[in-house]
């Protein structure tokens, strides 16, 4: 394959290598995301956050997410409007779908398994099968206690919507402030933030999958798909990935990266190949 060529020769050698795969896994970062249209800063955001960039001075999502609020009712009607506008606000995107569909055209969803650090669900509401995604760094569909001693985690969809219709003036009342329901305790969304961050027992038996997954097909043809994965957490995906490219014997990676798309370890030749173009144009080509 080559890592080089032009763009058709690319999407060529990228055909090939799907149409050969015995196996397939698919790293996901943010800015796959960002790609499908999920825009945390644009004109979606300064619509739906607007009184809380008149009042706070929020200027995007990720950075208000940091926010120390004055009060715990101030707290819970951000990150009710947060977690809505970034977990049930869409279904599943145009371009997760796509992929989906180009995947499924040439194999079976048996031999591929989704690794992402995404915490908005994409991948499960485009149709990819639940029990073949391991999302390492949380979803926003759930809160967790703010300990991380108790291991369950709470949905959270209804308590979003009734949070949501209860909020004036950047607030909700109190009665709403989201308590575990067992032990009354403080709850947080479950996002990997420090050593708090509860794996439950989905979690890990998502991770157990995971490793199987790789282990039963690192001697086949194993192909890696690297979506949008950058340097904020890059021994999860991006380093792991390069790794298995160059001691795996029939492995190869593709990374579709518009900003980061060079490999970091040497060795990667003919068996590594970037992308920095529109990604639903690649997969349209195909």
């Amino acid at each position: 394959m080559t890592s080089t060529g032009n763009f058709s020769q690319r999407v060529d050698a990228l055909r090939k290598l799907l149409a050969q795969a015995d196996a397939i896994i698919i790293g996901a970062g943010a800015g796959l995301s960002t790609a499908a249209g999920l825009d945390y800063a644009g004109e979606d955001f300064r619509r739906e956050f607007a009184p809380w960039i008149e009042r706070y001075g929020f200027t995007d999502l990720y950075t208000s997410g940091f926010y120390h609020f004055a009060t715990e009712e101030e707290r819970w009607a951000y990150w009710a409007r947060h977690i809505w506008f970034s977990r049930f606000r869409t279904g599943g995107t145009e371009l997760y779908r796509l992929l989906l569909e180009k995947l499924s055209e040439r194999h079976s969803p048996q031999i591929t398994f989704v690794l992402t650090t995404n915490v908005d669900a994409q991948f499960e509401l485009a149709g990819f099968a639940r029990d073949r995604i391991f999302a390492t760094q949380g979803d926003y569909a759930y809160l967790q206690s703010a300990s991380g001693r108790e291991k369950d985690l709470v949905y959270c969809k209804d308590w979003v919507f009734r949070a949501m219709a209860a909020t004036e003036d950047c607030r909700i009342p109190t009665s709403l402030v989201p308590r575990h329901p067992r032990t009354g305790e403080a709850l947080v969304p479950n996002l990997r933030c420090d050593d708090t961050f509860v794996e439950d027992d989905r979690w890990h038996r998502q991770a157990e999958r995971y490793h199987d997954f790789v282990r039963q097909h690192c001697q086949g043809r194993l192909l890696l798909l690297e979506f949008g994965v950058g340097f904020n957490t890059p021994g999860i995906i991006r380093v792991p990935f390069e790794h298995m490219a160059l001691n795996f014997p029939q492995t190869a990676l593709v990374r579709f990266n518009r900003d980061y798309p060079d490999a970091s370890l040497e060795g990667l030749e003919g068996r590594f190949m970037a992308f920095t173009e529109d990604i639903q144009q690649i997969l349209n080509e195909l």
